[in-house]
This record gives C-alpha cells, structure tokens and sequence, in this order.
C-alpha cells in the first residue's frame, strides 16, 4: 500500500518502490466510471481488478487518470489502474502511468470484454488486432504497437443485429451472475500467474477455460 499525501505532494516520486523495471507491471482493467457502468459487459476489467483488490487486500484511491492501487507479491510490485478517461481514452491513462513508473511493455496486462469469446471463456494474448473494441483501438494508436499483452473475457455475443452496443453496455443475465463469482475469482489467479509466472505459462494454463 502506498501513501497517497506523500505521492500528491511529490508528484515525481515513484509508487513503485522497485528500482529494477523487469519486476514492475502494469495491469489495467478497461471500463467506464459511473454507477450506471458498475455492472454492464463493458465493465469486466474493472470488475476483474475489484476482485484482486479482495484477494490480494489492497485499495484503490482515485489520483490522476483513474483509480489505482499497488500490492507486491514475491519481490514483483504491481501497479493496478482503472481509467477515468472513460473506453474512448484508455490509452491516455495507460501511457501516462506506464511512463511515469517506467514499466515495460512486456510487464503491462491490459483486461477487456471479447464479445468473440463465450462467456466466461479466457483468452491471453501477447499481440493482436482491437477486434473493433474502441478500448483496444485507442491503447494500439497511442502505443503504436499492436503487440502488448491483453485478457480477453468472454461476455458472449448474444444480441441482434445492430444491437451490440446496447449488448455490451447492458448487464449480466441471471445466468452469468450465477457464474460470475467462480470467472473472477480465476481471472484474479490468471493475473497472479501472468506476474510470478510469465505470459507464456499463463497462456497454457488459463486459456480456453
């Protein structure tokens, strides 16, 4: 945990207390701040991130570009954001913490819905295309890069035509809550191994699943 008085009166000064970059990641959980978000499709990456908060005990305080948080596990320190620039923007929120803590590409893990994927389905990615996902597609043109890590969580695709964004921006059936509890407790453990295991271990234990 961090001491929030302390970073606002020094803004240089590092949350990351790691001097060694290959230690310091980045997780960023994609979604929009408002109540009338909290509980929509469009909002797992936030709803991913609340649930690590639970497990690994820590919490999220609102400082420039989002709420973020730090927990450290085995010598790795761990920086969580949920931007405030709302989907449009995410980018702007990731390059700025990513520069300011100067964490590298490789230890950043952007968290996002995939209307692609079943619900509940896991897809780790180090590369990609933004699937049409205004989140994904901002993040690429501010990186200039489409080879950044990504966690795809399913949330379906069952709507009509012309229907998507009332879909993705609508909330859970019954169903998926019924589920939901289980999906994100794994998806807090797929962030745990992503750190202290690596992406390509990650991807062979947690995709498709």
């Amino acid at each position: 945990m961090f001491n929030f008085l302390n970073f606002f009166f020094n803004r240089n000064k590092s949350l990351l207390e790691e001097n060694d970059t290959m230690k310091k990641f980045l997780i960023i959980g994609l979604g929009n701040i408002g109540s009338e978000y909290a509980e929509t499709r469009h909002n797992i990456g936030f709803k991913v991130l609340d649930t690590l908060s639970q497990k690994e005990e820590f919490s999220f305080e609102t400082a420039k570009l989002g709420d973020i948080a730090t927990f450290k596990v085995k010598g790795r320190s761990v920086l969580c954001l949920k931007p405030s620039t709302y989907m449009n923007l995410s980018g702007k929120a990731l390059k700025y913490w990513m520069d300011k803590e100067k964490i590298p590409k490789e230890n950043i893990l952007v968290i996002t819905d995939d209307i692609n994927l079943p619900f509940g389905t896991f897809r780790l990615k180090t590369k990609g295309s933004d699937g049409g996902h205004n989140g994904l597609k901002d993040i690429q043109n501010v990186l200039q890069s489409n080879q950044y890590n990504r966690f795809r969580f399913g949330v379906g695709a069952d709507f009509g035509k012309g229907r998507q964004v009332d879909y993705v921006l609508g909330e859970w059936n019954t169903d998926e809550k019924n589920q939901m509890s289980e999906r994100l407790d794994r998806a807090a453990a797929l962030i745990r191994s992503f750190v202290l295991a690596g992406v390509k271990i990650t991807m062979n234990e947690f995709n498709n699943t």
